[in-house]
């Protein structure tokens, strides 16, 4: 009995029991948290940033932090629109913007906010086929971003954005895809060879009308391939001279008779 006396009245009792008390009684939130503070059971008020004064058994408070979160989702089995099973996973982005309603209307924001999105992408992705889930990730990662923001509002969470990760397809498909690719690039080299013809016939029509227009013009024509034909002097070339080519000049010339004579 003295001991316990002796152990009531020691100071160092006593400094560890005020330290106690003040442990519970007065908490600190930093800038990026909130306190969720209940009286008897009974939602008070949210409080902070800064110092927090509770009192003694009738108050007790719920920490919630206000920063983003990013929380993966794990890998989803998926049956598209067409019937591709593919696994895809993703990451969303959220962040508590009501504390009262985080802790006061679901046990755990956090778990209950995974399953919803787990749930979500296995039911849009489902309905999308798999060229919508190739080419439209954009639109996807939107409709995503829609659903998961609208049923998590009741919690207080605000999703900010959603981003489908990785699409894992199976080999058979991505073969097939590969040789679909290659169709399309062959496809596209021929009509642009196609393309290339064209024009050329249609420079080659213009030009040969030209020419039949001004017969000067085909002759200079001739005259160029010929001094392009022989600018390799080590080669010999025997090119027939065509009537047509000297034709002008004769009759020059014999007009010019016509005229002295």
């Amino acid at each position: 009995m003295t001991d316990l006396l002796m152990l009531l009245t020691s100071p160092v009792v006593w400094v560890m029991l005020l330290v106690a008390v003040l442990y519970n009684v007065i908490k600190v939130m930093r800038e990026y948290e909130r306190a969720v503070v209940f009286t008897l059971g009974k939602f008070w008020k949210v409080s902070g940033p800064g110092l927090i004064i509770l009192i003694p058994v009738v108050q007790q408070m719920v920490k919630v932090s206000l920063r983003t979160v990013v929380m993966d989702v794990p890998t989803q089995d998926v049956i598209t629109r067409d019937n591709v099973s593919v696994k895809v996973n993703a990451v969303i982005y959220f962040r508590v913007v009501d504390p009262q309603r985080a802790i006061v209307n679901v046990e755990d924001f956090l778990y209950a906010t995974s399953q919803v999105a787990q749930t979500t992408l296995r039911s849009v992705l489902g309905g999308a086929e798999m060229d919508e889930l190739l080419s439209e990730r954009d639109a996807i990662n939107q409709k995503l971003q829609e659903i998961l923001d609208r049923q998590t509002d009741a919690w207080g969470v605000k999703v900010s954005a959603v981003e489908v990760k990785h699409v894992d397809l199976p080999q058979e498909m991505q073969r097939a895809m590969a040789k679909q690719a290659e169709s399309e690039r062959e496809r596209r080299a021929k009509v642009i060879h196609a393309e290339g013809e064209f024009q050329a016939s249609q420079k080659l029509a213009d030009a040969s009308q030209i020419m039949a227009e001004h017969p000067m013009a085909l002759q200079l024509r001739y005259l160029q391939t010929l001094t392009e034909m022989t600018s390799d002097k080590s080669s010999t070339i025997v090119v027939p001279l065509p009537l047509d080519l000297i034709r002008p000049f004769l009759e020059k010339a014999d007009s010019k008779d016509k005229k002295t004579g």
